[in-house]
C-alpha cells in the first residue's frame, strides 16, 4: 500500500463517518509523517508504509493481550479488537497455502539449500521474496519438513 492509497483510505473513512478506522490511519500517517521528519527528506515508499503498519498493529496487539488480561473495560478491549482488525486489513495479503509451498521450493532450488543448517539462508531469501508478507510458522515447518 503507497502512502498516497493510506491518504485517499483516510478520506474514505471520514466521509464514511468511521471513526476506529479513521483513528487507526491518521495514526500510522503521523507515525510516518514523523519518521520522514526526522530522517532525510524522501518520498514514503511502500516498504515503509507496510513496515509501520505492522509495527503499529505489534503494538495495538500487545495493547489488547494487556486489557484483556485485565479485564476491566471491555468498551476498550473491544475498540482495539476493532482496530486490530482495521490493522490487518491494511496489511498486504500474506503468502500461504500451495503458493507458499510453490515458493519454498522455488527459494531452495535457488539457494541450493540442502540440510538444515540452510534453513536461515531459505528463510530470510523468502523473506527478501515477500517483503517478509507470508506465514513464518507454515513456512518453519515446510523448510524442515524438506531439508534433511
Amino acid at each position: 500500500m503507497t502512502y498516497e492509497d493510506l491518504h485517499t483510505q483516510m478520506v474514505a473513512a471520514m466521509k464514511a463517518k468511521d471513526k476506529v478506522r479513521l483513528g487507526v490511519i491518521r495514526l500510522v500517517l503521523g507515525e510516518l509523517k514523523n519518521a520522514a521528519a526526522r530522517g532525510a527528506a524522501h518520498d514514503i515508499t511502500e516498504e515503509e508504509v507496510t513496515a509501520q503498519i505492522k509495527r503499529t498493529l505489534k503494538q495495538t496487539n500487545e495493547t489488547l493481550e494487556m486489557s484483556e488480561k485485565a479485564a476491566n473495560n471491555p468498551e476498550r478491549t473491544e475498540n482495539l479488537r476493532e482496530q486490530v482488525a482495521v490493522l490487518e486489513g491494511l496489511l498486504p495479503a500474506q503468502v500461504s497455502g500451495d503458493e507458499l509451498v510453490a515458493l519454498i521450493e522455488r527459494v531452495i532450488a535457488e539457494v541450493g539449500a540442502e540440510s538444515k543448517k540452510d534453513m536461515g539462508r531459505v528463510m530470510g531469501a523468502l523473506n527478501k521474496a515477500t517483503n517478509g508478507n507470508f506465514d513464518k510458522p507454515a513456512a518453519a515447518k515446510e523448510i524442515g519438513a524438506r531439508l534433511a
